[in-house]
């Protein structure tokens, strides 16, 4: 992970991937589990690799592992023994890149790109808990507490060697800070943390993302801060009130404009008015320079991103 930084730094524009739970829900396989996508690390692998392999045909610099779920608690939680947990876990990472390994490989041209990167995601404490508290951020926990349900497995990811970790959908500044304390402690390791934002200023335990912001840009291991799974209606805005806490890269990748419905597990609603691509234009253009999708996106999206913002990497 030692050259993250510059290669972050180095790119004007660098383009994530898009929803995973979305592509295997078409592929057939229900989600509505505690696991939630991780369960398919458990059935089916391969499905997992496909995924990854038709973002990185859509033009994603970066890909992010099936591991938002995947937890040595929520796993035991199922039957599974800590072994089976830890190889599970680490499993997302090998995944991912040999999936990225193969397409580089078969790239012919390469000239002009960089070897994209695997990112192993993070996900907050409310992910293990699979009742929506990931969108309230109303943890009945404290700052010690959550540092010891993310240490271990934040250990076996990076005992994975990805390229960096992805810290996303964090509803509150404590689970922030509890994460950018682990990777200082661990220090060979760098993320992004990414919130979930109720609005235009406030993430979604109502702290000002400004304010969040200004606390974790003293931290040299986290190579970027931003927001994900948030509706894209208020991402311009959070860009802005991000900027005046940080001069660290901004990535975005925001969910489709749909609205989750935590208790039944279903999206309802509709997508934003713009063009997913149209609006990533727009982020760019309020200074996002790390930008994807999150829920309910797709590969097109990803696609239609890379040829709009190709021109101006």
């Amino acid at each position: 992970m030692s050259n993250i930084k510059d290669i972050i730094k180095s790119k004007k524009i660098l383009i994530l991937d898009g929803a995973f739970s979305t592509e295997l829900e078409k592929k057939g396989f229900n989600l509505n589990d505690s696991l939630w996508s991780a369960k398919v690390l458990i059935e089916s692998p391969n499905a997992i690799k496909e995924v990854h392999k038709d973002y990185l045909v859509a033009g994603a610099d970066c890909i992010i592992t099936a591991s938002y779920q995947a937890t040595y608690e929520g796993f035991m939680k199922k039957g599974l023994t800590e072994n089976e947990a830890e190889h599970l876990i680490k499993l997302s990472t090998i995944l991912a890149k040999e999936t990225r390994d193969a397409f580089w490989d078969n790239l012919e041209e390469k000239s002009d790109k960089i070897k994209p990167l695997v990112a192993a995601s993070v996900g907050p404490y409310g992910a293990f808990l699979a009742d929506g508290s990931e969108y309230r951020g109303d943890y009945k926990i404290g700052f010690e507490e959550l540092k010891k349900f993310h240490k271990k497995r934040l250990e076996t990811l990076i005992d994975g060697n990805p390229d960096l970790l992805a810290c996303e959908t964090i509803p509150c500044l404590e689970e922030a800070k509890a994460l950018a304390e682990l990777l200082k402690e661990n220090g060979k390791s760098y993320g992004w943390i990414s919130f979930s934002a109720k609005d235009g200023e406030h993430i979604n335990s109502g702290e000002k993302i400004s304010e969040c912001a200004k606390i974790l840009d003293k931290y040299d291991e986290i190579v970027a801060i931003g927001i994900n799974c948030t509706p894209p209606q208020y991402v311009e805005s959070l860009i802005e009130e991000i900027r005046k806490g940080t001069n660290k890269p901004i990535i975005v990748y925001p969910n489709s404009g749909e609205t989750y419905d935590a208790k039944n597990k279903i999206w309802h609603g509709n997508c934003c008015s713009n063009s997913y691509a149209e609006s990533a234009l727009n982020w760019f253009k309020s200074g996002a320079t790390i930008i994807g999708g999150c829920c309910r996106t797709t590969p097109k999206d990803i696609s239609e991103i890379k040829k709009l913002l190709s021109n101006l990497s």
